[in-house]
């Protein structure tokens, strides 16, 4: 199943491209974006090397993940979102948007995009997103798609110089068909 490409309501996901680094920078060296994401803010060659490693990882038999680019209109690369496959029909949410595009909906239909993507065609069973306590945006997210909180994890991740804790939501594939959408 390469490449893919999956229409949102209002973005697209499809694979990441060496082209794409540039774009990548933009969020993942961002301290806006970074702040609320697993990772610090990273550099031009750490950008490179994550497009590299989602392009060579899409191409894996079995694919065990799903990193695409969130593009807009125009194709251009404004975020991305991840399903990472964790085991027996589950897989770990993860996503990012630009800073400059925050605000218009990208993160909940790329989300909903990938979610969707997940239970209906990779016939998964479970999905998990663990979000930073204090990034209600992404709270919002993920309740507005009809993710069930189940707890918090306790210094889940060492981000930004300090451990975080994170508040783990998820959502289970008879769930997602039967909530309107």
């Amino acid at each position: 199943m390469y490449p893919i490409t999956i229409p949102g309501r209002v973005i697209t996901l499809r694979e990441m491209r060496p082209d794409d680094a540039a774009d990548a920078l933009a969020i993942i060296g961002d301290d806006r974006v970074t702040h609320w994401l697993s990772f610090d803010s990273r550099d031009h060659a750490a950008a490179v090397a994550m497009i590299e490693g989602a392009v060579n990882r899409a191409q894996l038999t079995p694919r065990a993940e799903y990193y695409l680019a969130v593009a807009d209109t125009e194709d251009r690369m404004i975020g991305f979102a991840r399903l990472g496959l964790t085991g027996h029909q589950a897989a770990k949410l993860g996503y990012a948007i630009n800073a400059d595009h925050w605000g218009h909906g990208y993160a909940t239909d790329a989300a909903r995009t990938i979610i969707g993507y997940g239970l209906r065609e990779l016939r998964l069973h479970r999905i998990t997103a663990a979000i930073g306590p204090d990034n209600a945006a992404s709270i919002t997210v993920a309740e507005r798609l009809g993710m069930q909180y189940e707890g918090r994890l306790r210094d889940h991740v060492f981000t930004n110089g300090a451990w975080r804790d994170s508040l783990l939501y998820s959502i289970l594939a008879l769930e997602w068909t039967a909530a309107p959408r």
